[in-house]
């Protein structure tokens, strides 16, 4: 049985991502921070308390698994929304911090496993923020297209091995993460929650939200032999953004 490691795995994407590997006979083993949503996970997936950013942690985890067939480097955090002037460094630095510097430490410890089995798949969770810029939101935007650069050169470095690696770039996904950046635009924007609500579906050719699904069926996609040629690609999972911003 293969197994999957899924970093963020206890809600939202990441745990859709692993009912969806689930679903489809792998062995999952999930990391997150939020120990009460580990706690709700299926008991046969395997879980560990550990923040992505935490290098020892994460090393542990991929020692534990021995053999790493498939990577999900999910963990994420939204940071700020606010005009750059009004961005405080320590704030930056921990958006970076999570979505770059966490898939960086996943691949780093998951790349010796694949590479002694001669194949292996690295899907890192992007953004359509990784794609457009996004105007209140410069450092989200930064460490997402940081991770784009990221998954390009691993692709180049750990393909002759057989490791594929990918970037899934989500757009406005429907959940209580996405809920918070329409707060906090709204209030930096002076709109409503609906008006930017609308703004973000009204900015895609098929005006619509995506659910956590779409993305954990790319992912599984994107891990199966029928992506065997598939690497180095950036895939939007977004109901095709026109304009990240209409309203702006």
């Amino acid at each position: 049985m293969k197994r999957v490691l899924i970093t963020a795995g206890g809600s939202g994407i990441g745990r859709a991502m692993a009912e969806a590997f689930d679903t489809a006979g792998y062995e999952v083993w999930v990391t997150d921070v939020d120990a009460a949503a580990l706690d709700t996970c299926p008991d046969h997936w395997l879980c560990h308390l550990a923040s992505a950013t935490d290098e020892a942690a994460m090393a542990a985890v991929a020692k534990d698994m021995g053999q790493i067939d498939i990577l999900c480097a999910n963990a994420g955090i939204a940071g700020p929304t606010a005009l750059i002037e009004d961005v405080a460094l320590e704030d930056f630095r921990a958006c970076v911090s999570v979505n770059l510097e966490g898939a960086f430490i996943a691949a780093k410890h998951a790349a010796p496993s694949m590479k002694a089995a001669g194949a292996g798949a690295i899907i890192v969770t992007s953004s359509t923020a990784g794609i457009y810029g996004y105007p209140n939101r410069a450092p989200y935007a930064a460490a997402k297209w940081a991770m784009i650069g990221l998954m390009k050169t691993l692709a180049m470095e750990l393909g002759p091995f057989g490791i594929r690696v990918n970037a899934i770039c989500p757009g406005a996904v429907e959940g209580p993460r996405m809920e918070g950046v329409l707060n906090r635009e709204a209030k930096a924007k002076g709109m409503t929650r609906d008006q930017v609500y609308d703004g973000y579906a009204s900015g895609t050719s098929m005006r619509s939200f995506v659910e956590a699904r779409d993305i954990a069926n790319m992912a599984v996609f994107l891990g199966s032999d029928g992506a065997r040629l598939v690497s180095g690609q950036v895939i939007a999972v977004d109901g095709h953004t026109e304009n990240p911003d209409p309203k702006l």
